[in-house]
C-alpha cells in the first residue's frame, strides 16, 4: 500500500502475516494473528540463513519509493514473493520509459520467472494476454514458458502513486485483487 497527504509526506509499505495464516498464533486473547516471516531461518549452524543473533533472514517484503530532486515521485509494491522485484521493475520501466500512467502499468500483462511463493520452479510464467508468437519465441529461446490466466494472481498484487511535479497524485491498483486506488 501507499499513501500521499496533502502536504506531500509520502509512505510506502507492505504488510504481510507471510504463509495465508501467518503463523497460526494469536497474541493473547487480543485477536491479533503474528506473522512467521522467520520461517526462512534454518537451525542448521552451517546454513546461510542459521538462526543466530543480529541475523536477518531473507525475505520478500520491499515496498518502493522512486525521488525525483529529492522528493517522492513514484511509490509503488506488489506482493509475490520472489516474483516482487520482476514486478516491481516491469512497473517503474513501463512509467519511467514508456510514460505510462500508473493505473495503465499495473494493468499491462505481466510476466514472472520462477518461484512466486510455494515450491522452487525455473518456469516464466507469462499471462496469457501476451501474444502466443512471443511465448513461442520464448519457448525456442530455451525459456519453460507456462501460460497462465489474463490477470493472474500469480503476478502479485501491485499498486502505484505517482505524483507530477506540480504535487498531482494519481494512482493506480492491480486489477488481479481487490483494492482501490483513493483520492479527496
Amino acid at each position: 500500500a501507499a499513501v500521499v497527504d496533502e502536504d506531500g509526506n509520502a509512505v510506502s509499505f507492505i504488510q504481510s502475516l507471510y504463509f495465508e495464516f501467518g503463523s497460526g498464533v494469536i497474541a493473547g486473547d487480543t485477536g491479533i494473528l503474528l506473522q512467521n516471516r522467520g520461517s526462512f531461518f534454518s537451525l542448521d549452524p552451517g546454513h546461510i540463513n542459521t538462526l543466530e543473533p543480529h541475523k536477518r533472514s531473507f525475505h520478500t517484503l520491499m515496498p518502493a519509493m522512486a525521488c525525483r530532486e529529492g522528493k517522492p515521485a513514484i511509490l509503488y509494491g506488489t506482493q509475490g514473493g520472489e516474483g516482487q522485484p520482476q514486478t516491481q521493475t516491469l512497473l517503474l520501466t513501463r512509467m519511467l520509459h514508456y510514460g505510462m500512467n500508473p493505473q495503465t502499468a499495473v494493468n499491462e500483462p505481466r510476466f514472472v520467472w520462477g518461484r512466486t511463493w510455494g515450491e522452487p520452479t525455473q518456469e516464466l510464467k507469462v499471462e496469457s494476454r501476451v501474444a502466443d508468437e512471443v511465448l513461442a519465441d520464448l519457448a525456442a529461446a530455451g525459456h519453460i514458458v507456462r501460460k497462465v490466466d489474463d490477470y493472474d494472481g500469480v503476478m502479485g498484487h501491485a499498486h502505484v502513486i505517482s505524483i507530477d511535479d506540480n504535487g498531482y497524485r494519481s494512482g493506480g491498483t492491480d486489477p488481479r485483487c481487490d483494492g482501490a486506488a483513493i483520492g479527496w
